[in-house]
């Protein structure tokens, strides 16, 4: 048969319970990245304008080169305004992070599926499906390392951009009778747990390797076809 059987031992095996915290560490790496959004402001303060602010808005995937500050004057001590932008551009860090945790979740629960309504096939073909799932998780378990140490670099400078270094920055605060006092940016909590988030999917992958190495042939040979009845055994050396 070779048709859907549903059995939850897999389950509570390490192979299938794993898989499962993969599936959901793999939705809160994705949540907590790419939902975010939050704001960086500073105020302007001179003999003519007395502590008026202005803030940027910013979010994934952080192209912060594009977010300008938003103000409701175009004359701020005498100067024109034009519009100022943060620095740095981290799209590819947070957008790869991102990306990796959706093809991670698509394949924990293909995976899950698998496990649990075709173990039959899974641990009855001839070992290609385990050795696949091995290679496939071991490759998974390279690119979160990757993909996490990239996106952990990429937010300590995000925090950098848009923190009480960003005036000095500009051009226009430095100006004479102008002076620029950073204000505040927006809590970067869930981003820190983004990173503690993909660190934990390094682990869970790395180990969860080794239990869907045990299914491969490499772990458990199949065993050698017994003598046909009544066969000669093979002469031994001399």
């Amino acid at each position: 048969m070779s048709g859907l059987r549903l059995d939850l031992g897999p389950a509570k095996e390490p192979i299938g319970f794993i898989k499962a915290l993969q599936w959901i560490f793999s939705i809160f790496a994705f949540a907590t990245c790419g939902g975010y959004g939050g704001n960086t402001s500073f105020k302007v303060s001179c003999s003519q304008t007395k502590n008026e602010s202005v803030t940027a808005t910013f979010g994934y995937p952080f192209r912060l080169n594009t977010v300008a500050f938003q103000t409701q004057s175009k004359v701020f001590c005498n100067e024109t305004w034009n519009d100022l932008h943060l620095v740095g551009d981290f799209s590819s860090s947070s957008q790869f992070f991102v990306t990796l945790a959706v093809f991670a979740f698509l394949y924990s629960l293909a995976a899950l599926v698998l496990y649990l309504g075709y173990m039959h096939l899974y641990r009855g073909a001839g070992g290609k499906l385990p050795m696949a799932d091995f290679l496939i998780t071991v490759v998974f378990a390279f690119l979160w390392l990757v993909s996490a140490s990239a996106w952990a670099k990429a937010l300590t400078d995000v925090k950098v951009s848009t923190g009480p270094d960003l005036v000095a920055d500009f051009a226009f605060c430095q100006k004479p009778a102008i002076e620029c006092i950073f204000d505040s940016v927006s809590s970067m909590g869930s981003l820190n747990v983004s990173v503690v988030i993909g660190f934990l999917n390094v682990i869970l992958w790395g180990g969860n390797s080794w239990f869907v190495y045990k299914e491969t042939n490499l772990h458990s040979p199949p065993s050698a076809a017994p003598h046909a009845a009544g066969a000669a055994p093979a002469p031994s050396g001399i």
